[in-house]
C-alpha cells in the first residue's frame, strides 16, 4: 500500500496523541491539515506563524520521532504558513518553512582596544561613585507562571510569554505587547517573563522598569548631560521590560531616545517586552515610528476573565495562602465580582482578615457584605450593548436600526453619540467599538467622536441630546 499525506500524518498523529496531554493535542495538533507527501518529506500546514513557531519550540522532537517512525530516517517536514495578506486579494499567503534543524551560529571574537574600556560607564540604578555596574532586574518573584492562572480570556497572552521565555529574542514575538484593562495581570505577566528568563538564562541580563521611571531617568541623564550613558547602560541589557508603555504619550524626548535604544536592541537579537492599557492603534500622541515598531512583533491582549477563570483564580490564591474556603462562598464572590483580578484578589484578602481578626466564621453573609462595599465602591463599567439600548431608546428606534447602513440624519447622529459614549465610558478599543456597532472599522469611530465634539459646541439641540444621554448612563 503506498504512503499518502494523509496516511502518514493520521499515524504520526496517533503516535502524538499517546505522548501528550488531550488538551494540548487538541490545541496544537488537531489543526494541521496534511498537503502533500514527496518522497520522505511531508508538508503539513498550520494556521499561523504562531502556531508553526510554537511547534518548532515546544513539540519538534515528538514530530521528528513520529515522522522517522513513518517515513525512515532521512523525513523531513515542511511546514505550509498561512500569512495574513494585507493587499488586493482576499486570499491568505501560503509561506513554505522546513522544520529548523541547524546550529546556531558561533560567537564572533572581536579584539576590542582597552582604551576604550577605561572611561567609567554610569549606571541610572545605582549611586554615583560605585565601582561596579550591578543591575538589579527590579523583578518580584512573586509574579510567576505558577501563580498565572490561564483562561480563554489570557491564553494568548500566556502562551506567547511562555513562548519568549524560552527563547528570548529568538521568536517573532519582539516586540511582545501586552495590553489590557486595569487589574488584568498585565503586570503580573511581564514579570513572570522576566523571572522564567532569569531562572533558565542566569546570565542574561534582564530589566524590568515603569515608564515612568525611564522617563525621569531619561531627563536626569539630560539635565547632567549624561544622555549617552544613559542610553549604552540600556543598549547593554538583554531582555527589556517596560510597564505602561503609554506613558510614553506626549513626551517627545523619552519617545525619540526610547526609538533608538529600541532599534540597537531589536537589531542584536534582544527581547524587548511592553505592557499598556491601550491597543498600538489606540495610543494618542505616539510617534507612528514607535507605533509602527510596536506592531512588529505580537500584540496580545488581556481581557476580563469568565466565570469559570475566575473561580480558578479564587481557588489559586486561598491555595498560595493555605486557607480552606467553602465552595459556595468562592462561588457567590466569583459571580458578582466581574471587572478585574485585583479586585478578585481584594475580596479574599478582606475576607481572611474578618475571619482572623474579628474571629468571624467564613460565610455567605460575610461574602455578601464584603462583596457589596466592593460593588459600590467601584464605580459600575457601561457595556457598549447598554450605551447602544439607550440611545436607541432615547432616539424612539430599535438597536438594528442603529447599527444599519442607512445615511438618515437623525440615524447616523445616534450611531455616532452611541460611538462616542462608547469611548468615552467603555475601556473597549475603538476597533471593538466599531465591530459592535453595525460593524464599523475604527477610523470610523474616531470620525464620529470628532464629529460629536464638533456638533455639541455649534448645535445647542444636539449639546441637549449630549447631556440628556450622559445623566441617564451615568446613573
Amino acid at each position: 500500500m503506498n504512503n499518502t499525506a494523509d496516511s502518514v500524518w493520521t499515524d504520526c498523529l496517533s503516535f502524538i496523541k499517546d505522548n501528550i496531554k488531550p488538551q494540548a493535542y487538541k490545541t496544537w495538533f488537531e489543526p494541521i491539515k496534511p498537503v502533500k507527501l514527496s518522497g520522505e518529506a511531508l508538508t503539513i500546514q498550520v494556521p499561523s506563524k504562531f502556531f508553526y513557531e510554537w511547534l518548532e519550540e515546544h513539540y519538534i522532537k515528538l514530530l521528528r520521532v513520529a515522522l522517522v517512525r513513518q517515513l525512515g530516517n532521512d523525513a523531513k517536514l515542511i511546514y505550509d504558513v498561512k500569512m495574513e495578506n494585507s493587499y488586493s486579494s482576499n486570499r491568505p499567503q501560503i509561506v513554505k518553512i522546513p522544520s529548523s534543524n541547524r546550529d546556531p551560529l558561533k560567537p564572533q571574537n572581536v579584539t576590542v582596544s582597552l582604551e576604550s574600556d577605561k572611561r567609567e560607564l554610569r549606571n541610572p540604578f545605582i549611586i554615583p561613585g560605585l565601582q561596579k555596574v550591578k543591575i538589579e532586574s527590579q523583578l518580584n518573584p512573586n509574579y510567576n507562571f505558577a501563580n498565572f492562572v490561564e483562561g480563554d480570556s489570557n491564553r494568548l497572552a500566556r502562551s506567547a510569554g511562555m513562548a519568549v521565555s524560552n527563547k528570548p529574542g529568538g521568536t517573532s514575538f519582539n516586540p511582545l505587547l501586552i495590553y489590557g484593562g486595569v487589574g488584568l495581570g498585565k503586570t503580573h505577566l511581564v514579570h513572570a517573563i522576566g523571572v522564567q528568563i532569569k531562572d533558565k538564562y542566569p546570565d542574561k541580563t534582564v530589566l524590568y522598569i515603569s515608564s515612568e521611571k525611564f522617563s525621569q531617568q531619561y531627563i536626569d541623564s539630560v539635565r547632567s548631560n549624561t544622555r549617552n550613558d544613559f542610553i549604552h547602560f540600556y543598549q547593554m541589557i538583554d531582555v527589556l521590560i517596560i510597564d505602561d508603555v503609554q506613558f510614553f504619550s506626549g513626551k517627545a524626548g523619552t519617545q525619540d531616545v526610547f526609538f533608538h535604544i529600541f532599534n540597537h536592541l531589536h537589531q542584536n537579537g534582544k527581547q524587548v517586552v511592553l505592557s499598556s492599557d491601550k491597543a498600538p492603534v489606540d495610543m494618542q500622541d505616539i510617534e507612528q515610528r514607535l507605533l509602527s515598531r510596536f506592531k512588529w512583533g505580537l500584540s496580545a491582549e488581556l481581557q476580563a476573565p469568565d466565570y469559570e477563570t475566575r473561580v480558578s483564580i479564587l481557588q489559586n490564591k486561598l491555595f498560595r495562602d493555605g486557607v480552606e474556603m467553602p465552595d459556595d462562598i468562592v462561588a457567590y464572590i466569583a459571580k458578582n465580582i466581574k471587572s478585574n483580578v485585583r479586585e478578585l484578589e481584594g475580596v479574599i484578602i478582606s475576607m481572611i482578615a474578618q475571619a482572623s481578626f474579628n474571629k468571624k466564621e467564613f460565610s455567605l453573609e460575610l461574602a455578601k457584605q464584603i462583596v457589596d462595599k466592593f460593588v459600590k465602591n467601584t464605580k459600575k463599567e457601561v457595556s457598549v450593548d447598554f450605551i447602544q439600548k439607550e440611545v436607541s431608546k432615547y432616539f424612539d428606534m430599535d438597536v438594528a436600526t442603529l447599527q444599519s447602513k442607512t445615511r438618515k440624519r437623525h440615524v447616523v447622529q445616534a450611531r455616532q453619540l452611541a460611538m462616542y459614549f462608547a469611548k468615552r465610558l467603555t475601556k473597549a478599543s475603538l476597533a471593538s467599538i466599531g465591530s459592535q456597532i453595525g460593524h464599523r472599522d475604527h477610523a470610523t469611530v474616531l470620525h464620529a467622536c470628532k464629529t460629536v465634539d464638533n456638533l455639541t459646541e455649534t448645535d445647542k439641540q444636539f449639546k441637549k441630546y449630549v447631556d440628556d444621554l450622559m445623566k441617564k448612563l451615568s446613573f
